[in-house]
């Protein structure tokens, strides 16, 4: 990716046994990430259940995924806090110890209070005080928060918020019409990286890389090479199995496919339930009609 973001990255999952963060297994997991086709990892983000992490946690984290990950593959590490001030020290940080982009969700706490005004100056702020490159993360999902056409047109101009990952619905094309012609913006989920692609998306950050890395790279090769017909059969494959995974029971539903597929997945950390047995045999049966295991 280099100063560019393109291809598809894994929001790579947090291990827990007995709640304790399982650093044996992440490295193990990373170990197997390493010899893929992925282009570079999301750590700390919403499916590295950052928000349950102490920073402790999320330094070792971080450490052991650079330390892990092949020279090819880039690391973007989740570093947004509510306030200016945590985020620019936390950025400065993992960027010290070898990020090459920071990830930085939007402020929700006080949504009513944030405007595209404070937006902006948030995401200015927080890029002129950062020594690496800034990715916005627009997940209204989780926060509450949409950025709006606007924000993205004057923050897309600077010259350290080099892209944004999107996770909104159906804002893709406003995003990409509005942003300057330097700034990338990535898919936020398997669902949309065909159609994000077509409309000039350059990748994705998606959570079914984190069990099926081979076909979402797949995916992302034939959208580049404009071979619509196997980007189109794909799409549907992976649209359907990222509703049964993801879509149906989150974090857990996706731990459990990377369990199913070879790698280690586990729980979840409290106060999130681990997925139930129905809910496994569920995934199971979806990731068979796929057929992604196949050989």
């Amino acid at each position: 990716m280099s100063k560019k973001l393109s291809g598809v990255a894994a929001p790579i999952t947090t291990p827990f046994v007995n709640g304790e963060v399982a650093y044996d297994q992440l490295r193990s997991n990373m170990q197997k990430y390493s010899q893929t086709a992925l282009a570079g990892f999301f750590a700390l983000g919403s499916n590295g259940e950052s928000m349950f992490l102490t920073e402790s946690e999320k330094l070792k984290v971080l450490e052991l995924v650079l330390q892990e990950k092949s020279a090819h593959q880039i690391v973007m590490a989740g570093a947004g806090y509510e306030s200016t001030r945590q985020t620019i020290s936390f950025s400065n940080l993992v960027a010290e110890m070898g990020a090459d982009f920071v990830s930085i969700l939007t402020p929700s706490y006080f949504k009513k209070r944030l405007t595209d005004e404070a937006m902006i100056g948030y995401y200015t702020e927080v890029a002129d005080a950062v020594s690496v490159p800034v990715v916005a993360y627009n997940a209204p999902g989780f926060t509450g928060m949409t950025l709006t056409p606007q924000v993205v047109e004057v923050i897309s101009r600077h010259p350290n918020v080099i892209g944004m990952k999107d996770t909104s619905k159906g804002n893709m094309s406003s995003y990409l019409n509005a942003a300057g012609e330097n700034f990338d913006i990535l898919s936020g989920t398997v669902s949309t990286l065909f159609e994000s692609m077509l409309l000039g998306a350059t990748g994705g950050v998606v959570s079914l890389a984190n069990a099926f890395p081979a076909p979402c790279c797949d995916l992302y090769e034939a959208c580049k090479a404009v071979d619509l017909d196997r980007a189109r059969r794909l799409h549907y494959m992976l649209i359907n199995l990222n509703k049964a995974v993801s879509g149906s029971f989150g974090v857990a539903g996706v731990k459990y496919a990377t369990e199913v597929a070879g790698y280690y997945g586990g729980d979840p950390r409290k106060p999130l339930l681990p997925i139930t047995e129905e809910g496994k045999e569920s995934i199971r049966r979806a990731i068979e009609e796929a057929g992604v295991l196949k050989g």
